[in-house]
């Protein structure tokens, strides 16, 4: 049998612009099409094992340029999905919006997904206290971290699953603080038609530009608003654009200014604010990503699978697309194959 000869990149899918297929209008930015589009994901990523491509990660992404048009689009951008704990930023401005006076670190911590480190679980319990708040209060799950580093540590200490380990605690911390501040209910925060989510709702519409075309119930139990991925970039191109002092402004200058508490130590969104200055980066579950630059230019994607192994490579490519020329770009896209313990190949990015 002769052996497998090197495979070449998979030919570039066909933009919604291609006269091979329909042509989206983004004249009105308004409500996104139905999740059951018949639009076919593009292939973004592939597996490669020594020289042979074994398996494709296929999604969509779109890029916006710094005025908010599209300037790239692969597979169906207008769907709505849900963008999991990429919406936390916009969770975090709602907060801000409905009166807590939330700065820095703490600001920072009510966007985050955590990596359960000593200094996430350290500031998530100040904060408890500092609202008087009981931590029996969160509605989000115990779990371990998600840092799987740490999480092999605090095993060893002999910590079990808890709630303010989970990651999204600050968030949870966050909303409780100022539902005790407004005198709204505890039991209920999370809760879609309570007074804070019905704040947050609002702001997933302004920022996005678009209605929420669903509500679901997130991982830690928070409701879930569905945008559309081209909703989802241009509302962190709005955060970015925002002006000083606004909640959106407060929330993207809280996470640029502390990136290590928006993610962790090992993290690639932590990596890019911090190296690429002004970059504001959320990633979400189910390999969902939005990052905007500081002159307004944004993407989102999401792998339509939920490989999160295909995260990195996918984000480096966009990036570079994007002209983003620094050295965290290639450690963001590493994502190397091993076989017998030594590298064989690589997941890539395919557009």
């Amino acid at each position: 049998m002769p052996a497998p000869q090197p495979s070449q990149p998979s030919q570039t899918p066909q933009s919604p612009q291609s006269p091979q297929s329909p042509q989206p209008s983004y004249a009105d930015q308004g409500a996104p099409t139905s999740a059951l589009s018949p639009v076919v994901p593009a292939v973004l990523a592939e597996v490669v094992r020594s020289g042979f491509v074994e398996g494709r990660h296929r999604g969509s992404l779109v890029v916006l340029g710094a005025d908010g048009a599209v300037e790239l689009a692969l597979g169906e951008v207008t769907a709505p999905v849900f963008p999991r704990s990429a919406n936390k930023p916009m969770q975090a401005a709602g907060v801000l919006r409905a009166g807590l006076d939330l700065a820095g670190e703490r600001l920072a911590l009510a966007a985050a997904s955590h990596s359960g480190e000593p200094f996430h679980r350290d500031l998530a319990r100040k904060m408890l206290d500092e609202y008087g708040l009981d931590p029996a209060l969160l509605q989000c799950p115990p779990d371990l971290p998600l840092d799987a580093e740490e999480r092999e540590t605090y095993l060893a200490s002999g910590a079990v699953p808890d709630r303010v380990t989970m990651n999204c605690s600050g968030k949870h911390t966050a909303m409780l603080a100022v539902c005790a501040q407004q005198g709204w209910p505890l039991e209920t925060y999370l809760d879609p038609e309570h007074p804070l989510q019905r704040v947050i709702h609002r702001v997933v519409e302004d920022t996005a530009g678009e209605p929420v075309a669903a509500v679901g119930t997130d991982g830690c139990g928070a409701p879930l608003m569905a945008i559309s991925l081209v909703g989802l970039a241009r509302a962190f191109r709005s955060f970015v654009a925002a002006e000083p002092g606004s909640a959106e402004r407060r929330v993207a200058d809280a996470m640029r200014a502390h990136p290590e508490y928006v993610a962790g130590s090992r993290r690639a969104d932590t990596w890019l604010m911090r190296e690429v200055p002004g970059t504001l980066s959320k990633m979400g579950a189910e390999a969902v990503q939005a990052v905007a630059l500081p002159d307004g230019r944004a993407l989102a994607f999401k792998i339509e699978d939920g490989a999160t192994r295909a995260l990195g490579p996918v984000l480096a490519r966009a990036l570079t697309l994007l002209g983003v020329d620094a050295p965290v770009v290639e450690r963001i896209g590493r994502a190397p194959l091993l076989g017998g313990g030594r590298e064989v190949g690589e997941i890539r990015a395919s557009f």
